[in-house]
C-alpha cells in the first residue's frame, strides 16, 4: 500500500503541492486529477524519489520511498521519454536493467507483451519507425515489465485508438487483480470514471475533492435526467427543479437539482408525444470536476 501523509513542497515561494494526504490500497485503482499546474507531476516525482526536498512522509508498504525502493514502481510519463534511435529490444532491455532484471529475463517478459500487443515484428526495428500508437505501446512496457508493486499510469491512452483502449484497459485490470496499487491520472473524465474507485482533485497543489467515486456523486446531489422523443426544451426549462436542458444527437439533457424533483419532471415529460426515454443518472465526473475546480479558483 501507497501512504502518502501531508505533504507539502516549495519551490521557493511557491508552494506546489500542499499538505496532500491520500493512500492506494494493493489492487486498488486511485484518481489523481487536475489542471496543468496543479501539482500531479511534483506529486509522482516524489513518490518515485526524484524529489526528496519535502516535508511529510511517503511511505509503499510502511517503508519510506528511497532508491532502494524504486524498483518497485513503474511509470508510464505523459510525455514520450523513449530513445527513438534505439530498437524497441534495447529500448525496454534499458528500463529493465535499470529496475534489477537480468537480459534474458527481460527478453522473455518483453516476447509476451509484443505478442500480448500484436507487435512481435517490431521488436528489432527502432523507436522512431514506430506510429505514436506503438510507440505508446512501447512505453508502457518499459513501465510493467519488472511487474512492478506500484504503477503510476499518466494520460495512458495517448495516441490509442479504441481498440487498443480496451486492451491497455483489460491489462490495466489484469494488474489491479495481481494487488498493484495503480495511480490513474488523465484529463479524459470518462477515462477516470472507467477505473478509478478513489480519487483526489488537485488545484494549486492542494486537494478540492477526495473520496470514494460513489461518493462524491452521492454527495453531489445534482442528477441528469435523459429523455428520448418530442418535447417542448423551454418549457422543459422553466419546471422547478430544472437547471437547463441540452439538445445532444438524438436526446435531452435535463440537469435538474437533485433526485426529488424526479417524479414531477416523469408526470411532466409524459404528456410530450414519442416519448421513447426517460433515464435518470448520476451527473458526470467531468461535471463535477468543472464545478469543483471552477469553486476552487473563485475563493
Amino acid at each position: 500500500m501507497l501512504k502518502v501523509e501531508n505533504v507539502s513542497k516549495y519551490y521557493g515561494t511557491l508552494k506546489a503541492v500542499d499538505n496532500l494526504s491520500f493512500e492506494v490500497k494493493d489492487g486498488e485503482i486511485f484518481g489523481l486529477l487536475g489542471l496543468n499546474g496543479a501539482g500531479k507531476t511534483t506529486t509522482f516525482r516524489m513518490i518515485m524519489c526524484l524529489i526528496d526536498d519535502y516535508t511529510g512522509k511517503i511511505t509503499l508498504d510502511g517503508k519510506k520511498i528511497d532508491y532502494t525502493m524504486t524498483d518497485k514502481i513503474g511509470f508510464l510519463t505523459e510525455e514520450r521519454s523513449l530513445l527513438t534511435k534505439m530498437t524497441v529490444l534495447d529500448q525496454v532491455k534499458f528500463y529493465g536493467v535499470l529496475k534489477g532484471m537480468n537480459e534474458e529475463e527481460i527478453e522473455n517478459k518483453l516476447d509476451y507483451w509484443l505478442d500480448k500487443f500484436s507487435i512481435s515484428e517490431y521488436k528489432n526495428k527502432k523507436i522512431k519507425e514506430l506510429s505514436k500508437g506503438n510507440q505508446q505501446k512501447i512505453q508502457f512496457i518499459c513501465a510493467i515489465i519488472h511487474e512492478p508493486k506500484l504503477l503510476i499510469l499518466d494520460e495512458p491512452f495517448s495516441g490509442l485508438d479504441p481498440i487498443n483502449v480496451e486492451l491497455f484497459k483489460n491489462i490495466i485490470l489484469e494488474f489491479k487483480e495481481k494487488g498493484t496499487s495503480i495511480i490513474f491520472s488523465s484529463h479524459r473524465m470518462e477515462h477516470v470514471e472507467m477505473f478509478c474507485e478513489k480519487l483526489v482533485v488537485l488545484v494549486s497543489g492542494k486537494s478540492v475533492l477526495s473520496g470514494y467515486l460513489k461518493d462524491i456523486k452521492d454527495e453531489y446531489k445534482k442528477k441528469n435526467v435523459i429523455v428520448c422523443g418530442d418535447i417542448d426544451k423551454k418549457k422543459v426549462n422553466n419546471l422547478d427543479g430544472v437547471i437547463k436542458v441540452e439538445k445532444e444527437a438524438n436526446e435531452y439533457i435535463i440537469k435538474i437539482k437533485d433526485s426529488s424533483y424526479v417524479s414531477k419532471i416523469f408526470k411532466e415529460i409524459s404528456k410530450f408525444d414519442n416519448i421513447t426515454k426517460f433515464v435518470v443518472e448520476d451527473a458526470s465526473l467531468n461535471e463535477i470536476f468543472i464545478e469543483k475546480v471552477g469553486e476552487a479558483y473563485e475563493k
